[in-house]
């Protein structure tokens, strides 16, 4: 079984519901090695000065920034772990917008969140009503070090986590040359676009995707399974041992709580998320404070200690954009 790439909480309003964030993609990428034609042997890439054609070992080199032309500036841990977020287990929904709204070029890269034990009813909850409503929360989460955008909205059964580009890693389609103005302008005719529509519409059907198959990894394999039972070799994948899930929760009021954020939210009116109204709109992110409610952590911490972290001090960050997962 897979293994968790963290495990923390989803928050929203004082509700905490213990996660794990599992991997939503599978690499079906075939790897290779590049060999020495003449003995068969591996290639070794190594680490060599530029002038002196020598071999640079791992502890003598640095990370540097080339800001211009020939010319860096060079960057130790330190100074890189200082514009690293500080790292929480919580996925903390900021503000919840319509799914519809959300340009797909901004989904990146998809992750499932898993309840841990006795959490299931805090999960269903958000699960339906995100469904109910067509909503989606937009949230941030860090992983490893760094910081990300990202959406967590229903699918069939789970709550699914999609990490989000920000608007400036996106290319403005405005700035290639493209076609623009009507029909008429390039002497289209209403029989053309009739029998355009006819086309698209007698080859319309349901989306299924398991219809499509990498076929060019298909083929591929069945040559390189030839070539291992040619040589007699043989194959053997070893499954990594499954990972118990222990995080429990004890019992929560869930309408106490339900009732708490909605009367948080009626002395205090939440303003819109910049960021995320920014996300929505394709404009450059304007970040927005990032809020430390820093509710239970932990899949044992109770209600109680989720209402004594509400009333911590907020602290106010400026936060650098996140770098776009690797």
């Amino acid at each position: 079984m897979a293994r968790p790439i963290w495990t923390g909480t989803l928050s929203f309003g004082l509700l905490n519901v213990p996660v794990s964030l599992m991997s939503g993609e599978r690499k079906t990428d075939l790897s290779f090695r590049m060999l020495d034609s003449r003995d068969r042997k591996p290639i070794r890439f190594e680490r060599v000065n530029a002038d002196t054609g020598e071999e640079v070992p791992w502890k003598d080199i640095v990370k540097a920034y080339e800001y211009d032309k020939g010319s860096y500036v060079v960057l130790d841990e330190s100074d890189i772990k200082s514009a690293a977020p500080e790292s929480h287990e919580t996925v903390e929904v900021e503000s919840f917008v319509d799914a519809s709204q959300i340009d797909p070029r901004y989904f990146e890269k998809p992750y499932v969140l898993v309840p841990g034990k006795k959490a299931e009813k805090g999960y269903v909850l958000l699960r339906e009503t995100l469904r109910s409503t067509g909503k989606v929360g937009i949230a941030r989460v860090v992983v490893r070090t760094r910081e990300y955008l990202c959406a967590v909205m229903p699918q069939e059964h789970a709550l699914v986590l999609l990490i989000l580009r920000y608007p400036q890693e996106l290319v403005d389609p405005e700035e290639h040359k493209l076609p623009t103005g009507s029909l008429s302008d390039y002497r289209i005719s209403s029989k053309e676009t009739q029998m355009a529509e006819q086309l698209i519409e007698s080859m319309s059907g349901q989306w299924k995707p398991d219809d499509y198959h990498d076929e060019f990894r298909e083929r591929l394999q069945a040559v390189l399974t030839k070539r291992i039972k040619e040589k007699g070799g043989t194959t053997r994948v070893e499954d990594e041992p499954a990972t118990p899930h222990d995080a429990t929760t004890n019992v929560v009021d869930f309408m106490s709580l339900l009732q708490k954020s909605l009367d948080a939210k009626k002395r205090t009116p939440a303003k819109k998320s910049a960021a995320v109204s920014k996300v929505v709109k394709k404009a450059a992110p304007a970040r927005k404070a990032a809020k430390t409610t820093k509710a239970a952590k932990a899949a044992g911490k109770t209600t109680k200690t989720a209402t004594k972290a509400t009333k911590a001090t907020k602290k106010t960050t400026t936060r650098a954009p996140a770098r776009k997962a690797g």
